[in-house]
C-alpha cells in the first residue's frame, strides 16, 4: 500500500520501523547494503535514500548481493548487510549466507515477506510457516547464528541489536526477517540509544602460554584468516619474532603474513615447505583458523605427531589446547607479552625452499596457467586487492600467485560457490575504494558474471580477469582423472567473452587474450582505466591444475 506523506517519520518524532533500521546501522558505522529490490523490501530501500550516510547497491542475483556483504565484512571488518524481498529473491540468498555461515563471516540479512495479515492465507510468496507454508525461520535458522521474525513494529528495537551483536559474537550471518506491514509501521525513537555492540571474548591466555613455553624445538605457525578480519597483522609479526617461528597460512589468508616469514600456502593447493617445516618442529600453533580439509590435506602425518595449539574465535578440527578469542590484536599481543623472554629454540634451517606442486606438462593451445600468474604477479600494484573464484583457475592463483604487500587476497573455501567472486569484487572495492582484481574462469562467469554490470553502473575501480577454457574445468579433470575420459557432460561450446562484454556494454573497455606474450599489454592497459576493465584470456580444459587430488604422489617437487 502506498506510504504517506509521513515517509521520514511523523511530527511526533516517530520513525517507520525501516527508517530506525538504516539510522542504526548508520549509528553503527555500516556506510552499504547490498541487495536486490521488490515489493516486499521496496520500503527499506526508500528509507535508504533518505539516509545519506548508507548508500543501497542493486545487484543482479541475491546469491551475489550476499556475497557482496560477506567480502565487504572480510575487507573492511565491519559488517556487511545484504537485503532480499520475499519468496524466490529470499531463497537465492540462502548460497551465499551459507558461505558467511561456513567461514564465520559477520553479516546482517534483512529479509522481506508479505504482511503478517496474509499469513497462511495463500499470499503471494508467504514464507511464514503457517497453513502449509514454507517456514522462513525454520529455513534461515540453518545458515545463521541468529534468526527472528519480527513480528511488532516495537520488537525491532530489541531484534536489530541483538541481531548485529550476534553476528559479531559468534561470527556469521544473522538475520531478521520482516513482513511488510512491519516495515512501514511507525515506532517510537528513544533520543539517546546505545548502538555499541557487546564486549568480544578474549579467554584466558593461561595454559596456552605454559603450553608454548614448554617446547623447546620450534614452533610454526598456521595463520587463518580471522587475523585479517581482527586487523592483527602486526601483532601476529611480532608474536612470530617472540617465537623466532615460521609462519604458513590457510588459503584465504594469503595477504596475513610479510613476504619474509612466510612458507606458504597449507593444504590441497599448498606448498611443499609447509610440511618440511611442520616436521621439524615442536608444535603447530593455529592462529585464526579451524584448519578445515582443504587446509590440512597433505599435512595429516605432520600435525597427528605434534601438540596443537590454538586462539581463534571457535575450536579447530583437531585436537589440542584452544583458547577463544574474537579480538586477535588483544590476544595475540598478551600471548607475546606472556611468552617474552621464553626459552630460545632451535631454529629451523636458515632457509626452506618454498617449493611448489607440478602438474604433468600440458600440450595444446592456450595460455598457461602458471605462466598467466607469474605475468599477474609481475604487474598488479601492491596496494591491489584480489578475490579469487573457485575451479582450475582459482587453484592456480592460490598456488602461484602471491597476495600483494597491501593488499588483501580473498577466496571464499566455507562452500566453494562458483561465481562468489563477482559480488565479492564489488563489495571488497565499495569497503576498500582501490583497484580489485576479480580472477575467475569462465563457468563461474556464467552463473553470476553480469554483476560485470554493477561494477560499471558504479564506476568501481575492479579488473576482471576471466580464463576462458569452454568449460568446468575441474570437473573435467575429475572426469578424465577418476573416469578415465570416457565422456565429458562439462565442456562448453565455444565462447568469446572479451568480445561478447564488449559489444554488451560498448562503454566496458574488454580485451581478449589468446597468447601469453598479450597478456601483459592487456594487463597494463586494464589497469590503466579509471573504472572497471576485463581481460578475458583463452585457455585449456585440460591442463591439470596445482591440485593434489589430481597429482600423482611422486609429482609434486621443487623448482
Amino acid at each position: 500500500m502506498p506510504v504517506s506523506s509521513e515517509r521520514n517519520g511523523a511530527a511526533d518524532g516517530r520513525r517507520r520501523v525501516v527508517d530506525y533500521i538504516v539510522e542504526h546501522l548508520a549509528r553503527r558505522g555500516i556506510r552499504h547494503m547490498f541487495g536486490v529490490d521488490g515489493a516486499n523490501i521496496e520500503d527499506l530501500y526508500d528509507a535508504a535514500y533518505g539516509c545519506s550516510d548508507v548508500t543501497a547497491v542493486v545487484a543482479k542475483h541475491e546469491f551475489s548481493a550476499a556475497a557482496m556483504a560477506d567480502a565487504y565484512s572480510r575487507a573492511a571488518g565491519g559488517i556487511g548487510v545484504v537485503v532480499a524481498t520475499s519468496g524466490g529473491g529470499a531463497l537465492n540468498t540462502i548460497p551465499g549466507l551459507g558461505e558467511s555461515f561456513a567461514s564465520r563471516v559477520p553479516v546482517l540479512a534483512l529479509i522481506g515477506q508479505p504482511p503478517t495479515t496474509t499469513d497462511g492465507r495463500g499470499s503471494f510468496q508467504d514464507t511464514s510457516g503457517r497453513g502449509g507454508a514454507l517456514d522462513g525461520e525454520a529455513l534461515f535458522s540453518a545458515v545463521s547464528v541468529f534468526c527472528r521474525r519480527v513480528l511488532t513494529p516495537a520488537d525491532i528495537v530489541t531484534a536489530l541489536p541483538q541481531a548485529l551483536d550476534a553476528a559479531t559474537a559468534h561470527g556469521g550471518p544473522a538475520v531478521l526477517l520482516l513482513p511488510k506491514n512491519i516495515q512501514q509501521a511507525l515506532i517510537e525513537v528513544r533520543p539517546h540509544e546505545v548502538t555499541e555492540g557487546t564486549a568480544r571474548r578474549v579467554g584466558d591466555l593461561g595454559a596456552l602460554v605454559e603450553l608454548i613455553r614448554n617446547i623447546d624445538d620450534p614452533v610454526t605457525i598456521i595463520a587463518g584468516d580471522q587475523v585479517a578480519r581482527d586487523d592483527a597483522r602486526a601483532e601476529l609479526e611480532t608474536l612470530r619474532t617472540v617465537l623466532q617461528a615460521r609462519v604458513a597460512t590457510v588459503p584465504d589468508a594469503k595477504d596475513v603474513v610479510t613476504a619474509e616469514a612466510e612458507l606458504g600456502v597449507t593444504g590441497v593447493m599448498g606448498h611443499p615447505a609447509v610440511g618440511a617445516v611442520l616436521a621439524q618442529s615442536g608444535l603447530c600453533l593455529l592462529v585464526g583458523t579451524r584448519l578445515p580439509l582443504m587446509a590440512r590435506a597433505g599435512l595429516e602425518q605432520e600435525l597427528e605427531s605434534l601438540p596443537i595449539a590454538s586462539v581463534g574465535s571457535a575450536p579447530p578440527y583437531l585436537p589440542g589446547t584452544h583458547v577463544d578469542s574474537d579480538d586477535l590484536r588483544v590476544s595475540l599481543t598478551l600471548l607475546a607479552d606472556g611468552l617474552a623472554g621464553s626459552t630460545q629454540r632451535r631454529p629451523i634451517a636458515e632457509r626452506v625452499a618454498r617449493g611448489e606442486l607440478t602438474p604433468p606438462a600440458h600440450v595444446g593451445e592456450g595460455v598457461r596457467y602458471r605462466e598467466a600468474m607469474l605475468t599477474l604477479d609481475a604487474l598488479l600494484p601492491q596496494d591491489s586487492d584480489i578475490v579469487v573464484d573457485a575451479g582450475n583457475t582459482g587453484a592456480a592463483a592460490i598456488h602461484w600467485l602471491p597476495a600483494r604487500r597491501d593488499g588483501r587476497f580473498l577466496v571464499a573455501l566455507g562452500m566453494g560457490g562458483m561465481g562468489y567472486s563477482f559480488g565479492a569484487g564489488i563489495g571488497m572495492a565499495f569497503a576498500r575504494e582501490r583497484r580489485t582484481v576479480v580472477i575467475a574462469g569462465d563457468g563461474a562467469f556464467f552463473m553470476q558474471g553480469m554483476e560485470i554490470h554493477t561494477a560499471l553502473h558504479h564506476r568501481l575501480p575492479i579488473t576482471f580477469v576471466l580464463f576462458d577454457n569452454h568449460a568446468h574445468a575441474m570437473c573435467v579433470t575429475r572426469e578424465q582423472v577418476f573416469f578415465r575420459d570416457r565422456y565429458s557432460y562439462n565442456r562448453f561450446g565455444p565462447s568469446r567473452l572479451g568480445a561478447g562484454l564488449a559489444a554488451m556494454f560498448p562503454a566496458l573497455p574488454s580485451i581478449e587474450v589468446t597468447e601469453i606474450a598479450e597478456l601483459a599489454v592487456a594487463i597494463k592497459a586494464a589497469l590503466d582505466v579509471e573504472g572497471p576493465s576485463v581481460v578475458a584470456v583463452e585457455c585449456s580444459a585440460d591442463e591439470i591444475p596445482p591440485f593434489t587430488a589430481f597429482l600423482d604422489e611422486s609429482l609434486p617437487r621443487e623448482h
